[in-house]
């Protein structure tokens, strides 16, 4: 059982290093003055991603999920960040 976790683990963080490698290309094309993000949506996914991190820290306190889940808010804010750019860059 324990070879089984130790398995179950490492496959859970390596699903969420490509969905953090999922925002790459929109970040690309946000990079790129290319609106490929939805602001609103954006600002939503990082706020819930955010308290799911803090649900992580303080009730769940399990290392790889703070890892994977920080990793998707980093991602999310980077996501955000630009497409604000853009937003005020056409201003």
């Amino acid at each position: 059982m324990d070879t089984f976790l130790i398995i179950l683990t490492f496959l859970y963080s390596v699903g969420w290093i490509i969905t953090f490698l999922w925002f790459v290309p929109t970040m690309k094309d946000l990079r790129h003055k290319k609106p490929s993000a939805n602001t609103r949506t954006y600002i939503i996914r990082t706020t819930t991603t955010f308290f799911t991190s803090l649900y992580g820290i303080f009730i769940l306190k399990n290392l790889v999920f703070i890892i994977v889940i920080n990793l998707q808010l980093l991602a999310c804010v980077m996501v955000l960040a630009l497409r604000m750019r853009l937003n005020y860059m056409k201003k």
